[in-house]
């Protein structure tokens, strides 16, 4: 396979149907580039900033992000291809998500299905529940639907 070196200098690559498996980019700028069906599978990103980056129809199963500022993200329609789509799977399910050590101070969760998620050690002062399906919820092992009951009882 050719090398292709560019060394301090400004130029535009515009490529189809190309391989550039295996290739380094260091201290470069790659602002406003445009890239589609691309396979990055085995990609590493390291201090980059990608704010105001938008990725659509991507497989990012077993991403990892690391130490990141995520202040502003929109993240919408995540989970397997709806019925409508051509990349559905009838009966597929996505695999579990995990977030550690996250600081979601503020944010926003709206029209999520958080069914079956386990929230431990987590802060949840200030919490707001509206219209939420709480049925099997649990807090520290009692069901929520029973303590209301309780506080209803009392009333």
């Amino acid at each position: 396979m050719d090398v292709l070196t560019i060394h301090n200098a400004t130029k535009k690559i515009d490529a189809d149907d190309f391989n550039l498996e295996n290739s380094r980019f260091i201290n470069g700028c790659m602002s406003n580039s445009h890239l589609e069906n691309m396979m990055m599978a085995g990609t590493t990103i390291l201090n980059v900033n990608a704010s105001n980056m938008k990725i659509t129809n991507a497989d990012l199963s077993d991403l990892q992000i690391e130490g990141a500022q995520l202040g502003g993200a929109y993240i919408h329609n995540i989970g397997m291809p709806p019925k409508d789509h051509p990349m559905h799977v009838q009966d597929s399910t996505m695999r579990p998500v995990r977030f550690e050590d996250c600081e979601l101070h503020g944010s926003q969760f709206n029209h999520c299905n958080l069914s079956n998620v386990s929230i431990r050690n987590c802060d949840l002062s200030g919490i707001e529940l509206t219209n939420c399906n709480i049925k099997g919820m649990t807090i520290n092992g009692i069901t929520v639907e029973n303590l209301l009951n309780l506080i209803d009882n009392r009333k």
